[in-house]
């Protein structure tokens, strides 16, 4: 009897396990893989686009702010 319970809940368990006879079914999971693959890469990169621009925008700023500060110390009188 114990072995009968268990060949009963094994193919309960495993329900979401789903593998077609018909290979062309994995054809729209592939399809759609690949589709996602490539936006998802084609966002990246337009991600690492914008960081880089940023990033130069940044730099520009902090020396601008450093050359504004250098004139600053230097325009200071009594040192």
């Amino acid at each position: 009897m114990g072995m009968y319970e268990k060949k009963e809940v094994m193919p309960f368990m495993m329900e979401f396990l789903y593998f077609p006879e018909d290979k062309t079914e994995y054809i729209p999971a592939v399809l759609s893989l690949i589709l996602f693959v490539a936006l998802a890469a084609i966002a990246m990169y337009f991600f690492v686009k914008v960081s880089k621009k940023q990033e130069k925008q940044a730099d520009e700023q902090v020396r601008k702010i450093k050359e504004q500060q250098n004139k600053e110390q230097s325009n200071v009188p009594g040192e």
